[in-house]
């Protein structure tokens, strides 16, 4: 199946080199391009993408809200978001992460890994870089993503009473990072088992994907931030 891939950028340029390297790939095509947040929320309904590669800083529009508008429409729920960002460390990328984006990927990363990343958000299996985006996350909430004294949020907390022991654990190895098959190696059971789960948790938290089920896990205090 082919990958429909719409590119949010306010810089032609990048969009142009964005284009040729997607259009290369044999199961992907962009199918369209959007220079602010609100022409990218037109396309991705109008084009039925599949994944948007989303800037986050853009006139008008910009990516945090188009991001929003786009996981807020139920005849977009099945648009994966990778926000794509200069900067490896920018609370703008966590409130996108909140707001339903897949992952983010640096602007400097190598062609192979954007790829990946779309290929990624399209399966909606993974957490984009999750090494790197589970340190945004316990960056930013260390210094008070949350409140004034970065406290946990008592109803994310609550929430997390749904789950069962073992959905618990695989959680919090999901926050840290960790792939199927790692948490399956340390759990000694099977991948399969390990999806079921995830997804089980991911229903149960109301949770798009990964990426939002390691912002809940921060968010209710399941895992603690810790700045090196």
């Amino acid at each position: 199946m082919t990958i429909r891939v719409l590119l949010a950028d306010d810089q032609a340029l990048l969009r142009s080199a964005f284009r040729v390297l997607v259009d290369s790939e044999p199961d992907m095509e962009v199918v369209g391009e959007a220079s602010d947040g609100a022409e990218a929320v037109r396309l991705a309904k109008e084009r039925q993408a599949d994944v948007v590669l989303m800037d986050i800083r853009m006139p008008g529009t910009d990516g945090l809200a188009a991001t929003r508008l786009i996981t807020a429409d139920p005849a977009l729920a099945h648009v994966r978001i990778v926000i794509l960002t200069t900067f490896e460390v920018d609370d703008y990328v966590v409130r996108s992460l909140r707001a339903g984006a897949s992952g983010f990927l640096g602007k400097g990363s190598e062609p192979e890994e954007l790829l990946n990343a779309i290929r990624v958000a399209a399966g909606g299996e993974a957490l984009l870089s999750p090494t790197a985006t589970k340190g945004l996350i316990a960056r930013f909430l260390a210094q008070g993503g949350d409140g004034p004294d970065g406290e946990c949020d008592p109803g994310r907390a609550d929430r997390l009473d749904a789950l069962t022991v073992r959905e618990r654990e695989v959680l919090v190895l999901v926050a840290g990072g960790h792939s199927n098959d790692e948490i399956a190696e340390r759990l000694q059971v099977s991948p399969l088992t390990v999806k079921t789960h995830v997804n089980r948790a991911m229903a149960k938290l109301g949770a798009r994907d990964r990426a939002q089920l390691v912002v809940i896990a921060y968010e209710s205090g399941l895992v603690r931030p810790r700045v090196d």
